[in-house]
């Protein structure tokens, strides 16, 4: 997700379009907020959001005393990952073998997703505001998927110059996405993608050109 989901729309239709992803009737979903800094107050919206709707819900906190952090991930249908740093996230994740957990979470079939940073640490590479408000480039993202991602297209102002001005000068092409937008992708194939809101869109963004994605209106 480029933006969205419970964190900025409590009744968003970007998580049950996630949960929908599962084969399962009731799926299991666990919330990993390292992005946030395991925050109580994200935490607590998303049991409040996750409540309403039909799954399993739970949380895997990483500050403090984590409890073999692989073993919860790898009971799970669905991990939904916050919005956040993702170069702090990434660098716990891999104290922790949760990028590990992660990766086989993905192997074996699960749902990943996530919103902003939740989305970029499934690429290689990504735009970020983890380095401070100017917005700068990661190159060491999970790279489940391939190539390059940048949320918020149309949500901040210069989201959209950094990361062509980044492609251009061969920074690994990839994709952008509007806050509303989520871009499923099964294995590494982009599947489909999805908006809350008219106008709102995805790109597909290499060096000179950015070829909008038309979303499926939910």
């Amino acid at each position: 997700m480029g933006g969205g989901g419970f964190m900025m729309d409590p009744a968003s239709p970007l998580d049950d379009y996630l949960l929908s992803l599962s084969p399962e009737r009731r799926p299991r979903v666990c919330f990993v907020p390292t992005p946030a800094g395991d925050r109580d107050a994200v935490i607590a919206a998303f049991f409040e959001a996750f409540a309403a709707l039909e799954c399993e819900p739970s949380c895997l906190r990483l500050w403090g005393a984590p409890e073999r952090p692989g073993d919860l991930l790898a009971d799970q249908d669905v991990i939904y990952v916050s919005g956040g740093n993702t170069a702090n996230a990434l660098a716990l994740w891999r104290l922790h073998g949760v990028d590990r957990a992660l990766r086989a979470a993905w192997e074996r079939g699960a749902v990943l997703g996530g919103v902003s940073a939740g989305a970029n640490c499934w690429f290689d590479s990504c735009v970020t505001d983890s380095f401070g408000p100017q917005l700068g480039q990661l190159a060491d993202g999970l790279g489940l998927l391939p190539g390059s991602f940048c949320p918020h297209y149309d949500g901040e102002p210069r989201r959209r110059p950094v990361y062509r001005e980044l492609v251009a000068n061969g920074f690994p092409a990839g994709y952008a996405a509007d806050d509303g937008v989520a871009l499923h992708f099964v294995g590494t194939e982009l599947r489909e993608v999805v908006a809350t809101r008219d106008g709102a869109c995805a790109y597909r963004v290499e060096p000179g050109s950015e070829m909008p994605l038309e979303p499926r209106r939910l």
